[in-house]
């Protein structure tokens, strides 16, 4: 199984586009060129969402099939992430047939919005179809609740094992979309007390952005960062595009070492 990049970039999410910022990446062509830009900045990968003709979230598998093909001709060296979120525009059932037939490596799946269409043991099955297909699920969780929810589907075992694909998503559902890098406690906290230790990542909304991976770095997690959450520096001025998002936190991360 794929592990995760120690450094994502998430350069558009489902629901921003130009207005946003006119640097954020909307068709396939702007999409290779920013992945191939911030390879170079130091993101050795690239979480992947797709948009229609109208600039609209898409999950289609036909659609990621032939984006990654581009991908890989173009930046061949950088490990791809699909995204199955349903953004308010797909279910469970269209979320797993993507996440199956994509042809990628790696997907991203929330667990809040799987087990809400669908039962612990059809859950249990998809997860198990990915894990035969040579798919790594990165689960998504945005509170503790996700994280029992998570232990509740896939059983105490599963949940230990080292190679659960995981990401924190800090700041989602404060006030302001703004994160702070204490969000992460509770689910450090939560990973102690159900003695897991998975290969897990943060991505964190607002202008703490760079603060709160590298809170996240310095507890042993990989980082994902980009447009998708956030398009301030850390000085608070915004950012001339993803690349610079990239630059700055490699460059902070390099300054741990």
């Amino acid at each position: 199984m794929t592990p995760l990049p120690r450094l994502m970039v998430a350069p558009n999410g489902a629901r921003h586009g130009k207005a946003h910022h006119p640097a954020l990446p909307v068709t396939l062509p702007e999409v290779v060129a920013t992945a191939r830009a911030c390879f170079k900045a130091g993101a050795d990968g690239l979480h992947l969402h797709l948009r229609d003709a109208e600039g609209a979230h898409l999950l289609d598998a036909g659609a990621y099939r032939a984006a990654l093909a581009r991908l890989s001709d173009s930046v061949p060296g950088m490990v791809v992430q699909v995204t199955t979120e349903a953004a308010g525009r797909y279910g469970a059932q269209h979320q797993m047939a993507v996440a199956l037939g994509a042809g990628a490596r790696l997907v991203s799946v929330s667990i809040r919005e799987i087990r809400s269409d669908i039962d612990a043991a059809e859950a249990r099955e998809f997860y198990a179809r990915c894990a035969d297909a040579g798919i790594a699920v990165q689960h998504i969780l945005y509170d503790v609740a996700d994280v029992a929810l998570l232990a509740e589907t896939l059983g105490a075992g599963a949940v230990s094992d080292p190679a659960l694909q995981l990401i924190f998503v800090l700041g989602r559902y404060s006030e302001g979309q703004e994160s702070a890098p204490a969000d992460l406690d509770p689910f450090l906290h939560e990973m102690r007390a159900r003695d897991m230790s998975p290969d897990w990542a943060v991505c964190a909304f607002g202008r703490a952005e760079t603060e709160c991976l590298l809170a996240a770095c310095r507890a042993g997690g990989k980082l994902r960062v980009g447009f998708e959450n956030n398009i301030l520096m850390r000085s608070g001025a915004v950012a001339r595009d993803n690349v610079a998002r990239v630059e700055e936190v490699a460059a902070a991360v390099a300054q741990l070492a």
